[in-house]
């Protein structure tokens, strides 16, 4: 399973989340297999100033998700993500990635769905 998780700088799991996903400096991509941490990749995220939020969904949807996990996000990028077929996990807790799959795994985290968590887009 591939989880990407925006975050402000690439160290890996150890990596901060980022606030905006699509805003973050990184996307941090970490594959599980059987619970565990088998690739992390980190990437630089390409913007998404031009074509708004639209263009945050495709730079996420390009690197073969199976999840993705946010701190936040607003109503019209998690519909696109709902509309790709991406589940969206919300995780306003974790400072790090590692903590964040660390939740995840122990099924700590609520899918989003088509709805977002706040009203700035």
């Amino acid at each position: 399973m591939r989880l990407v998780f925006p975050t402000d700088e690439n160290m890996g799991y150890l990596s901060p989340r980022g606030a905006h996903f699509g805003k973050a400096k990184y996307y941090t991509i970490v594959t599980l297999k059987n619970n565990e941490i088998v690739d992390v990749e980190g990437i630089a995220n390409p913007g998404h100033d031009a074509g708004g939020c639209g263009n945050a969904v495709t730079n996420i949807m390009q690197l073969r998700p199976d999840a993705l996990i946010v701190g936040g996000i607003g109503g019209s990028p998690a519909k696109g993500f709902a509309n790709a077929g991406l589940t969206v996990y919300f995780d306003r807790e974790s400072a790090i990635v590692k903590d964040s799959i660390e939740r995840f795994i122990s099924g700590e985290l609520e899918v989003i769905g088509g709805k977002g968590t706040c009203s700035t887009h």
